[in-house]
Order: C-alpha cells, then sequence, then structure tokens
C-alpha cells in the first residue's frame, strides 16, 4: 500500500514546488516592473537594497539588478550559516530571478517619467504585489529580511520589524545625501508605505488579524506536530476525538497558521502521513502570540 503511494506523493511535492517557483517568478516580474517603469526612471529609492542599488544606478549608472545580487552575497553567506540550507534556497531563488528581471525589463520597457506621485503610487503597487506573491510561496528577497532575521535571532526582544524599519530609515537618509532633496525621501516613503500595505492584502487578507485555522487527522501526530513547530515554530494544540465507525480513540491537532503557510504544513504533512485527513477552514480574528495583540475589543 505505501509502495503505490510513494510515486503519487512525489509527483505532488513536485507540482507543489513547481507552482510555488512559477508564483515567485510572478512576484519577480511584478517586482522588476515597478523597479524598471515606476521608481528607478523617477529617482525614487524604495527601501532596503533595491534602494541602496537605484541609488548606485543614478550615481555610477551600474546596473540595478546586478547590484542587487552581489550586494546580497555576504548575506546570503550569513543567513545559511545562521539558519541553514532550507532556508537559503528559496531566497536564492527569488532574489537572482528579481535581479535578471529588472535588467531584462529595464532595456525593453517604457519608463513613465509623468507624474511622480503617480510613479510612487503605482510602483508602490506592483512592489507590494511582487513582494506578497514572494513570501506568499515562501520566497524572500534577501536584504533586510535576511539582517531582521538573523539579528533578531541573537537579540530577541528586538523585533524583525523594528531591524528593517531601521534599514528602511537609514536608505532613505542616503536618498536624502544623494538626490539632495527632501521631495525624494517623501516619494520613497510612499512607496514603502504603499508596499507594505499590499504586502499584508495579498499574505493576509485586509485583516492583520486573519488567519486559516487547521485540523489534523492522523496516526503520526507527534512527527507532524514536531514537524509544525519545528519549521513553522507555530504553536499546536491536541483535541481528543473519536471515530464514530471505528470507535477508535484519535488525536487531532489544531493549529492557527497565517494563510500563506498553510501550504507549508499540508506539504510537511504529506511528506510524514500520505493518509492524514486535513481541514482548513477561514478563521476571521486570531488574537494572541504569533498574530494581533489581544485587546477587549
Amino acid at each position: 500500500m505505501q509502495t503505490n503511494l510513494k510515486p503519487n506523493s512525489s509527483l505532488a511535492k513536485a507540482g507543489t514546488l513547481f507552482f510555488d517557483y512559477l508564483v515567485i517568478l510572478a512576484g519577480a516580474v511584478l517586482y522588476a516592473i515597478s523597479v524598471a517603469m515606476f521608481t528607478s526612471p523617477n529617482n525614487v529609492a524604495p527601501g532596503g537594497l533595491t534602494g541602496v542599488a537605484t541609488m548606485l544606478n543614478y550615481m555610477f549608472s551600474l546596473p540595478i539588478g546586478i547590484m542587487i545580487f552581489v550586494m546580497n552575497i555576504p548575506l546570503f553567506i550569513w543567513g545559511f550559516i545562521e539558519n541553514g540550507k532550507g532556508f537559503l534556497t528559496r531566497t536564492l531563488v527569488a532574489t537572482a530571478l528579481v535581479s535578471v528581471m529588472i535588467d531584462v525589463l529595464t532595456p525593453i520597457l517604457p519608463a513613465y517619467t509623468g507624474d511622480t506621485i503617480l510613479a510612487a503610487g503605482f510602483g508602490g503597487v506592483l512592489n507590494g504585489l511582487g513582494l506578497g506573491l514572494i513570501f506568499y510561496r515562501g520566497g524572500s528577497t534577501g536584504g533586510t529580511d535576511i539582517i531582521a532575521l538573523n539579528l533578531h535571532k541573537h537579540f530577541p526582544f528586538i523585533s524583525t520589524g523594528t531591524i528593517i524599519l531601521v534599514s528602511d530609515i537609514l536608505v532613505l537618509l542616503m536618498v536624502f545625501f544623494v538626490y539632495h532633496s527632501i521631495e525624494n525621501v517623501l516619494y520613497a516613503l510612499l512607496v514603502i508605505f504603499i508596499s507594505i500595505k499590499v504586502i499584508d492584502a495579498v499574505s493576509y487578507g485586509t485583516s492583520r488579524g486573519n488567519g486559516k485555522l487547521m485540523f489534523v487527522v492522523t496516526d503520526n501526530y507527534k512527527e507532524v506536530s514536531m514537524d509544525i513547530m519545528k519549521n513553522l515554530k507555530r504553536g499546536v494544540t491536541y483535541l481528543d476525538g473519536e471515530g464514530a465507525y471505528s470507535g477508535k480513540e484519535k488525536k487531532v491537532i489544531m493549529c492557527a497558521v497565517r494563510p500563506q503557510e498553510v501550504y507549508k504544513i499540508t506539504s510537511g504533512i504529506k511528506n510524514v502521513d500520505p493518509n492524514a485527513f486535513i481541514i482548513v477552514t477561514t478563521a476571521g480574528a486570531i488574537k494572541g502570540r504569533g498574530f494581533v495583540k489581544i485587546d477587549n475589543n
């Protein structure tokens, strides 16, 4: 029985992996369009290494895509040392795709140099859509993401969001000194703000407090639970159940997750137990550790 399931399981895993990278590629294209058409031609430097590469392009005519990848190389090495091969693979692929797409599309796409506010607006939307798709399928574009993740491991009292914010502020200070204009800083802030809102909408829906509630019935509940807690850092709860037909006592795993984490957990469950029974439902609001702070509302 198990022999018959292995090919199907491998095929499903390959199909999921192919779809993941297809979505990451789509995200890379959208992100590249944002830079090539809207932000770079208008001297708008978004946060992170893309902003730094945009300024290097302005000062020295260096290719933005190549510079993004080159500046990420030491961060890739640091990320590999801190987090291992699994973390690095999708980050490396996503960053390479973004870098290549920016330099390929820049000479092809028409540069919009009209209203700078429109350029910042559309640039922010496409930036957020691209990053949101990449994040949704477990990818990352490196840069400040790697810095924030690694520093948070050593200084857990500092949130990753705070580290990224500080990094963006430093980039914005560079923007002022490079372009000698407060307007360029404000346009960059607009891109960052819109991008964050779009990323949240793509990744979490319209509310940061929503998510998915997963129920898993499997005989290998301990192995599945360890996989969820170790790889996704999500807590699990055991519910006592009983099969109505078999009369057998069962442990039901309950886990609250972000929407983009569902496919990771499902893939992990299939690797442990292809016969597991999985229910995924939408939770309108999830409050507590790992989601939003509990309040009185």
